[in-house]
């Protein structure tokens, strides 16, 4: 499933094709992807100006001018092109090919800019929704979401707070999306790998008994911000379905320091460990034993 960084890849290539421009024409070609489609769905869609596209979490939200907002995820297969003067990209960056067979097109939005916006889905996972603004907070989706890592107030003490008292892995901690938004398995274990922290320390070691931020809180974090930027910036990261909406590939699993790489040698200068794998919560752990700790 795509995490924050391909998410937000995908989100800054639709939004020349979508912001400013009105939704001519909301097209549903069955009548549900994860879930049903709301019986208004296109009616609230259509002759609305999409005043502006951002993310939330793993979540695309468009803000309309009648004051709703079109919820958009992308699920495990989801993945948007944009048709506009016979020129087709496909905004996010998905190691293997997506979206070819138009017949999984479900979702087409015609925007009075000529464009035309496909969300293609093959497994159907994905999802989207319209609802009020005024209900975002509410809204059982959204409602218990943590903070974004990448904000201003995503910090080490919110983090310690966070998880102080908690009983759980430090990597099950992560990937709670009420501890924080948007973080999944590939970014977490890079993240833990680069401040050299075990995927099994308890989380509470985070915090101190006063609820302070250790020197564990405040290089997670670190290290959480840096892996974020570098990813969004290499457009995300292509394993086996993310592909951006220009159609290229994202280059961060170059970068990966310890995903993906077991049996591999610790890439820490000086470190002689191996990178190895484990189960942790039904998902692939890689770390590396003798540096991570």
């Amino acid at each position: 499933m795509p995490e924050l960084p391909e998410v937000e890849t995908v989100r800054r290539g639709l939004q020349p094709a979508m912001e400013g421009a009105v939704i001519v024409r909301a097209e549903t070609r069955r009548g549900d992807l994860r879930f049903p489609f709301q019986p208004d769905f296109s009616a609230r869609l259509d002759g609305q100006t999409v005043v502006s596209l951002g993310r939330r979490a793993k979540y695309l939200q468009a803000d309309l001018s009648s004051g709703d907002v079109l919820l958009m995820h992308l699920g495990m297969s989801g993945s948007f092109r944009v048709v506009s003067n016979a020129a087709v990209t496909t905004p996010g960056g998905f190691h293997h090919p997506r979206g070819d067979d138009r017949t999984h097109d479900h979702v087409l939005f015609h925007m009075s800019n000529g464009a035309m916006i496909v969300f293609n889905d093959p497994r159907r996972f994905g999802y989207m929704k319209v609802l009020a603004r005024a209900d975002m907070a509410s809204d059982p989706l959204l409602k218990d979401i943590g903070p974004e890592p990448l904000g201003n107030e995503f910090d080490a003490a919110m983090l310690a707070g966070a998880c102080a008292g908690k009983k759980t892995s430090l990597k099950a901690a992560l990937l709670d999306q009420r501890v924080v938004a948007g973080l999944g398995n590939i970014y977490v274990c890079e993240a833990l790998f680069r401040s050299r922290l075990s995927p099994r320390r308890l989380a509470a070691t985070l915090s101190t008994k006063k609820n302070a931020p250790t020197d564990h809180a405040v290089r997670l974090v670190e290290a959480i911000h840096a892996v974020l930027h570098q990813a969004i910036a290499a457009g995300g990261s292509s394993l086996r379905d993310h592909r951006q909406t220009s159609g290229e590939l994202g280059y961060f699993q170059h970068s990966f320091q310890v995903y993906d790489r077991e049996g591999e040698s610790c890439s820490t200068g000086g470190c002689a460990g191996i990178v190895k794998r484990f189960v942790q919560n039904g998902r692939s752990t890689f770390w590396c034993p003798k540096c991570q700790r």
